[in-house]
């Protein structure tokens, strides 16, 4: 399948670095001159072009749109040539499908809020499906996504609250293992082997929450035995308003004052 990411920056690049590790799609991008794109390109063998017209030539069967918010509609209106068979996907948050829909007439559109994990193919990626969108559509739309990462089908208008948590979301995780890091140095452990421990421990907590749909309470319930360490540390977390500081920040990040 011909898949072509239009905007190559730092989703664009997840996204054709996930795509790049299956083998499965002939890929190709647009991206104006730029050295870290043009090394990119030739790193991972994909056809790089510099202007939308050019686009038309890589004759994709689905666009990935990750420009901008601003200049998205713009950009997708000069790919409103492409065969009317070209299927859109939008990773551009704040961007409608009735947005889309105007400047490409005639073309099957849905929209997605990915996350950066999607490089390593371990992403998020909230979906929206449009009403009378086609089952072969949605077929292809599936095949490249769920080589991507996890995707979660939601109405449109949860969209943004999905981009904040899966989107935001990891930098927060990011924030706590840095300090989960600190504290292991100062009781010993080396900083590199603090980093794989943690990171592992994530990922296994979240395959486990993700496999076994247990609520995150009652999880927790199975490591915290009566007067042991573990109550003891969930008791400080709550102490120090780690549970509103995730909540706040969540807040924050979707925009209340």
């Amino acid at each position: 399948m011909k898949v072509t990411i239009i905007g190559v920056g730092n989703m664009g690049t997840a996204i054709m670095k996930g795509l790049s590790h299956t083998q499965n799609f002939t890929l190709s991008a647009m991206n104006p001159v730029n050295p870290r794109v043009t090394s990119l390109a030739e790193k991972l063998g994909f056809k790089l072009v510099n202007t939308n017209s050019e686009v038309v030539n890589l004759t994709p069967e689905i666009v990935i749109l990750t420009t901008p918010a601003p200049i998205t509609t713009a950009v997708a209106k000069e790919l409103a040539v492409l065969n009317d068979h070209t299927i859109f996907i939008s990773a551009a948050a704040g961007i409608t499908h009735a947005d889309l829909a105007k400047v490409l007439p005639n073309k099957e559109i849905v929209n997605i809020i990915p996350n950066t994990p999607v490089e390593v193919n371990a992403g998020t990626i909230g979906l929206a499906l449009p009403t009378g969108i086609s089952a072969e559509a949605i077929s292809k739309v599936m095949t490249v996504l769920d080589s991507l990462g996890d995707v979660i089908e939601v109405p449109e208008r949860q969209l943004d609250i999905i981009g904040v948590i899966g989107g935001c979301g990891p930098a927060f995780v990011d924030v706590m293992m840095d300090a989960m890091s600190d504290a292991a140095v100062k009781h010993g452990l080396d900083r590199q082997t603090a980093y794989e421990v943690i990171a592992s421990m994530v990922k296994g907590t979240g395959t486990l929450a993700y496999d076994s749909k247990l609520a995150p309470a009652l999880l927790r319930d199975q490591v915290t035995s009566p007067a042991g360490t573990t109550i003891k540390g969930v008791e400080a977390l709550e102490k120090n308003g780690f549970r509103y500081a995730l909540m706040d920040a969540v807040n924050k990040a979707n925009g209340e004052s």
